[in-house]
């Protein structure tokens, strides 16, 4: 089984700056998420994870994060919470190429959120 990881954190007070600009919102965060964000009243924590998720999954695969937009890795959860990600449009055709599966952990204080992305293949 082969394993890959990739970890981000980001400072909450700057992504609660960063979700005041609709242009940041859009370019970042999809659809489906944007919903859950909104049923949370964009709740910056909650925004800063999703964040961290995209910049987690992107050094899991070991790209950074070029050949894909943010807002094509969206950070969605569980009826019981947990997150998953969902792909679309380039950043799915990078998942369907590696032939990977992806786990992801979430967490945050008061002023950090972190995500953890474990990439996989069986």
């Amino acid at each position: 089984m082969e394993f890959k990881i990739g970890i981000d954190s980001v400072e909450i007070e700057r992504i609660k700056k960063s979700i005041e600009k609709e242009s940041f919102v859009k370019r970042v965060y999809g659809e489906k998420e944007l919903f859950e964000l909104k049923e949370k009243n964009m709740a910056a924590q909650s925004a800063a994870a999703c964040f961290c998720a995209k910049e987690a999954f992107s050094k899991a695969i070991g790209t950074g994060v070029t050949g894909f937009n943010l807002n094509e890795v969206e950070t969605l959860h569980n009826e019981k919470g947990k997150p998953y990600l969902v792909f679309s449009g380039d950043a799915k055709k990078i998942v369907d190429e590696s032939g990977l599966s992806f786990d992801i952990s979430v967490t945050h204080t008061d002023t950090v959120a972190t995500a953890v992305v474990i990439a996989f293949k069986e």
